[in-house]
């Protein structure tokens, strides 16, 4: 698909439009600082358990859109309860 573009937009070598390649470079060299400080950072216990329930809901609700929230959470705390009677 060829598309006419502005005078001042070029194409990097990803394929994405941009305005100039000096502010590709700097959002490229951004973004990668972000990314690997995130990949240093240890996740709390809390921060696990929310991003668990999160998923959870996020791929139950694809199936069912009776899902809410609550019931994650319920059922969340009854299997960590079983886990913890064993």
């Amino acid at each position: 698909m060829n598309v006419a573009l502005p005078s001042a937009a070029v194409e990097n070598p990803e394929g994405l439009v941009v305005r100039s390649k000096s502010r590709v470079n700097i959002m490229s060299d951004n973004l990668q600082q972000l990314i690997d400080a995130a990949r240093r950072r240890p996740f709390s216990e809390g921060e696990r358990e929310a991003q668990r329930r999160s998923f959870a809901y996020g791929n139950t609700k694809i199936e069912n859109d009776l899902i809410t929230r609550e019931m994650i959470d319920e059922a969340d705390e009854r299997i960590k309860a079983e886990i913890k009677g064993r």
